[in-house]
Formats: C-alpha cells, structure tokens, sequence
C-alpha cells in the first residue's frame, strides 16, 4: 500500500481537516470527501472557498498518481476514484488507473463512462450513463452519477435528466450537488416549457442557494427561461420568486428581462419587467436610472405617442450606459424615428450600425457607466466565511410580423436589434 498525501500538503491547498501541521496520511476516500466539504461550503456561499477547490482537485490527482491497483482493494477507494471522476478530475489520471483495476460487468462499463465524461466525450459516456440507476447505487456515488448522467442526456432526453437531477437532489441534500440540480433544472424545465416545474425549481434555489457563487449563473437560467415561456408563465408567480432576493438583485433580474424581452419582441413581458425594473431602481442623482427607461420606452417605439418616446430616449444619459446598451439606445431612436416618417423613407432614417460595436460620435462617453450591469447578478457572500455549463435553452418563437410597410420595417429593424445584440455578446465572450 503506497503512502498517500501527509496533511501538510492538504493545507497547502487550504483546506484544514486537521491540527496544522499534523502528519497525517490521507487515502483516496479521505481527500475525496475533504473535496465534498470544501463543495458543501461553496453551496452555502463560502465564496473564498471557490478556488481552492481546483487545487485540491489537483492535490488529489497528486495522490492518485502514484497509485496501484492495490490501493483499491477498499470499496471505499474505488468508489472514491470514480467519485473524483465525476468531480472533474484528470482524465489521464483515469485512463490510468482504470485499466489496471479488476472491474467487472457494468462496474467496468461506468469506470469507461467516466472516464469518457472527463475527457469530454459525451456522446460515448451518455450509452453507458443512460442505463444506469443512481438510486440503486451508494449515495455518495450515485448523487454526482446522477448529476453528471443528467447534463450529458438532457439535449437529447431532457424528461429523463430531470428525473436525474431529483434523483441527485434526493441522494444529496444540502450539497453542491444539489444546488447544481436545481440550477439545471431551471433551465431544462423551460426548455420542456414546464412552466411549473420551472418555476418551483427557482423557489427553491432562492430560498437555498442564493449565497452560493453559482447563483449568477441561476440568474442566467431564471431570465432566459421567462422569456422562452414568455405568454404561458404566470408573473405573479415570476414576482414571488424576486421576492426571496434583495432589492439590488431583483432590480437587475427584472433589467435584465427587460432588455431581453425588448430585443425578442415579447412586449407584455417588457411591460411587466421594466414596470418591476422601476420599483426596484437604485436611483441615480438624477433619480432615473437610463436602462430602466431606455427598455422601457423601446416597448413603445410603434406606439402613437411615438414622439414621446423618441423624447424620452434622446434624453437618456448614454455616458451612464454601456456599449451594448448603447448601441440598442441608437437603434431604439432608429425605429422611433422611422415611424415618425413615411416606410419609403425609412432605409434612410434608420440606419443603424452594422458592425455591432461602434458607439454615436456626437455624444462621447463623458462620465462613468453604472456599474452594474444586466449581465451581471450581484451575490453576497455569507458573513463571517472565510462544474459544468448550463444547457442553452430553446428560443421562443417571435410573434408573426404585422401587415404593412410600416410594420414591416418595424420587424425589420427589431431584427437588426437581435443581430446587433448577438454580436456584441459574440465580442464579450472572445
């Protein structure tokens, strides 16, 4: 049996499991469930935890790599091995191992899954990982089974990896795993259009998990899965779920749904959000905050008061926007202004930039932009405290385009509005 990692080297990671300075040697089951602690304190908002977690993943990845058939002789060991798999783990250090380990039947089939899965290779892990039963497995292993079986079959199953993620809820409570589970949830149930399905799992993750690091990308899932669901959910419901938030979180959920609901078209939704967007504003010195009226007002750029409108918008502070914001200000005037003159002439009117990034050179950013933004959820870590992408969510349909040249130029120009958006989130990401 080899030595495995002395403690000091666990304290170097930071995680403290013992009396500093303490030599003692820790197996594979031991560093594995010292990672679980460390992911436990994540869900419950211990922020400073976050990045410790990769390097204890690869403290761990240290111990195993010296390591013998022989050092998994304990079940515990190699449940330990396949748990670390399913956490992210080396997959070379899995390839590795595995070969050499006397697995059998459809234990041997799950440790190639595994395996498969920390490579990267879904579509070989999803064969193997739909058959399985986490339920029927020891908790500590089927939980994250579960979790991870849920992500890699929820494009092409997503009914059964809902049924997955409960699973993993119910074999681990309290967990990361679980605050995982619900977060995927969300997203999922919007895209199956269980509205409320969806709508629970938000609850629940708010009232559990609002503290945890992850909660950003919650609020992701939560905004874009209003708009896919957009005429079919209940917003009264939408309103009890804020609730749960603190005021400045709530604000940019319903500036963020706002601005999204005006770019795909959903003008109730974009009624309702910039209406919750206002009572929610953190005023400024002038006591407006210019997202909230800008999204606002592109709800009523076809309206008959469009001349207010384009008044409203022209007052708007752009130095206190950012760029994207910016440029949807530009292309809101462009179509205000295009109903304002006849459809013949609106090519001219509205031109509005194609390359999705320059900003109005007769008004140049003079002051500071907010700094908070619709992309951005603000999480407040608990007090006193020292993996996986979410699934994309299927696009609601745009409604119909109306008849008419003018309302047809209107569609148009909504369209540029969304082309304009996807560019600009293309430059944020490269």
């Amino acid at each position: 049996m080899k030595a495995w990692l002395p403690f000091a080297a666990m304290a170097t990671a930071g995680v403290l499991l013992g009396s500093p300075g303490k030599a003692t040697e820790l197996e594979p089951y031991q560093m594995v469930r010292s990672l679980q602690v460390l992911q436990d304190r994540i869900a419950n908002g211990d922020h400073a935890a976050l990045p410790l977690q990769q390097k204890l993943l690869g403290v761990i990845d240290q111990g195993l790599a010296g390591s013998g058939p022989e050092d998994f002789d304990d079940p515990k060991n190699l449940r330990a091995l396949l748990v670390y798999g399913l956490s992210g783990g080396n997959p070379r250090t899995l390839d590795t191992l595995l070969p050499t380990l006397p697995l059998e039947g459809f234990q041997a089939e799950l440790g190639r899954a595994i395996a498969d899965y920390a490579s990267g290779d879904f579509a070989r892990a999803r064969a193997t990982m739909s058959k399985a039963d986490p339920m029927a497995l020891d908790p500590e292993l089927g939980a994250p089974l579960a979790l991870v079986a849920a992500t890699v079959l929820s494009a092409d199953e997503p009914a059964k990896a809902v049924q997955l993620l409960d699973d993993a809820r119910l074999l681990s409570p309290g967990t990361l795993i679980e605050e995982a589970a619900l977060r995927r949830t969300v997203g999922i149930a919007a895209a199956l259009q269980d509205a409320p399905r969806f709508i629970r799992a938000s609850e629940q993750y708010v009232r559990r998990f609002l503290h945890s690091p992850y909660a950003s990308q919650f609020a992701n899932s939560f905004v874009a899965g209003i708009v896919t669901l957009a005429g079919t959910i209940d917003l009264s419901a939408v309103e009890e779920v804020t609730a749960e938030m603190t005021n400045e979180q709530s604000r940019v959920i319903y500036l963020r749904l706002a601005r999204s609901a005006a770019i795909e078209g959903h003008d109730p939704l974009l009624d309702f959000a910039s209406r919750k967007a206002k009572e929610f504003a953190d005023l400024g010195n002038d006591g407006t905050d210019p997202r909230a009226i800008l999204y606002a007002n592109m709800a009523s750029v076809t309206s008959d008061n469009v001349e207010d409108v384009l008044d409203a918008l022209n007052d708007i502070d752009r130095s206190r926007l950012s760029v994207r914001d910016r440029e949807l200000l530009d292309a809101a005037k462009a179509v205000a202004r295009a109903v304002l003159t006849r459809p013949a002439a609106a090519e001219e009117t509205a031109a509005v930039p194609d390359n999705g990034l320059s900003t109005s050179a007769e008004e140049p950013a003079t002051a500071e932009p907010l700094q908070e933004n619709p992309d951005q959820f603000p999480v407040q870590p608990v007090a006193e405290m020292p993996p996986a992408p979410m699934e994309p969510l299927r696009r609601a349909a745009l409604p119909a385009p109306e008849t008419g040249e003018q309302d047809t130029y209107v569609q148009e120009t909504r369209d540029k509005l969304k082309a304009i958006d996807a560019l600009l989130e293309k430059e944020n990401t490269q």
